[in-house]
């Protein structure tokens, strides 16, 4: 199965999910400058990978010639390379935490050789893939024992392993509940304008084998009807701590069809997309994307010439159609206010 992200013989490298899934195409990242492309260009998506990629950005932009000479140096190097991924995904709270967490490292363990100190921030980066993938394992688990035996389960945007280092949110939990031996089927939304379902979840369902028909986002609402879903999981680029969720475009949506016909719509989630110090998601700039995506479909005009179009790309799902949080600390529910203060109270 294709890997998001790998560091492999001291490079990094990223799957161009753009090219998916005519092609395999693997790209390496040298500087920050490559990584902040990849993420603007959506060539990396999944809020686990786009952290992992900051923390790697950390690190070659201290590892990149010209070398620093003193601390001083260095910092001002870690500090260009945070300002500018800081601007790549403005949704994405993993993105920010690892971005944190590497200037801490740096800052935690300033009197060490500057040798040693570049050494000690690639540890830091890999410890953050090493336990994203170690997250998604627990969080598979978890949600694996919630799915029933012949569930059938919707799923929306990027999935599996090519939004993560391990084996991804909702993918990691049906592919564990197939190997529970329980009889999963899956729908998948196509998810417009940018067709993740369509181009990377049906690729890697189709890899592990799962059974998978793909739908329009607009027959959701239907099957929902006739009874044909029994659960929906998506992941999130940003929760807060009173439950609210940031989701890819259409996730609300989806939300809301699941409330209205009691179905649960549950969120797989490492910590690292947890927002600690925010309570709704009033701040949280909902970036516009190009409006060519909306009017086009593989570089060919599917509207009107010079048509305007809106296309926000993300969207809020608020907590009270949220029935599970799915994290590798635990599943949360409601009320989410407390019960996600206990929880990182109880880890500071």
């Amino acid at each position: 199965m294709l890997k998001a992200i790998e560091w492999k013989q001291h490079k990094l490298f990223v799957v161009d999910l753009n090219k998916l899934p005519q092609k395999a195409v693997k790209l390496q990242c040298r500087n920050p400058q490559q990584i902040a492309e990849a993420i603007t260009t959506m060539k990396v998506q999944g809020a686990s990978a786009l952290g992992i990629a900051a923390a790697f950005g950390v690190y070659l932009a201290v590892k990149t010639p010209p070398l620093a000479k003193t601390y001083d140096q260095l910092q001002a190097q870690i500090e260009q390379a945070v300002v500018l991924l800081n601007q790549t995904r403005p949704a994405a709270a993993s993105l920010f935490w690892a971005l944190e967490r590497m200037k801490n490292c740096a800052r935690n363990n300033r009197d060490h050789k500057l040798p040693t100190l570049r050494d000690i921030l690639l540890r830091e980066a890999i410890s953050i893939l090493k336990e994203d993938e170690k997250a998604h394992k627990i969080i598979s688990g978890l949600g694996a024992e919630m799915l029933r035996d012949s569930d059938q389960v919707l799923t929306y945007g990027n999935v599996g392993a090519l939004s993560a280092a391990g084996p991804g949110g909702p993918l990691g939990v049906i592919t564990e509940s197939l190997a529970g031996q329980k009889k999963i089927r899956v729908l998948v939304c196509e998810t417009r304008p940018r067709l993740q379902g369509a181009r990377l979840a049906a690729l890697e369902l189709k890899q592990a084998r799962v059974n998978f028909h793909l739908i329009t986002d607009n027959m959701a609402a239907y099957f929902m009807q006739k009874g044909q879903i029994d659960v929906v999981i998506v992941g999130a680029d940003r929760i807060v701590l009173n439950g609210d969720a940031v989701g890819t475009m259409g996730s609300y949506g989806l939300a809301m069809l699941a409330y209205y016909h009691n179905l649960p719509f549950y969120i797989t989630a490492p910590v690292c997309v947890f927002e600690r110090k925010s309570f709704n998601q009033d701040f949280v700039p909902l970036t516009e994307r190009s409006p060519e995506e909306v009017t086009g479909l593989n570089g060919k005009s599917i509207s009107l010439p010079k048509v305007k179009a809106y296309n926000p790309a993300f969207d809020i799902i608020p907590h009270k159609y949220i029935s599970a949080i799915i994290t590798e600390l635990g599943v949360i529910r409601a009320p989410y206010d407390q019960n996600l203060r206990d929880l990182f109270f109880s880890l500071e």
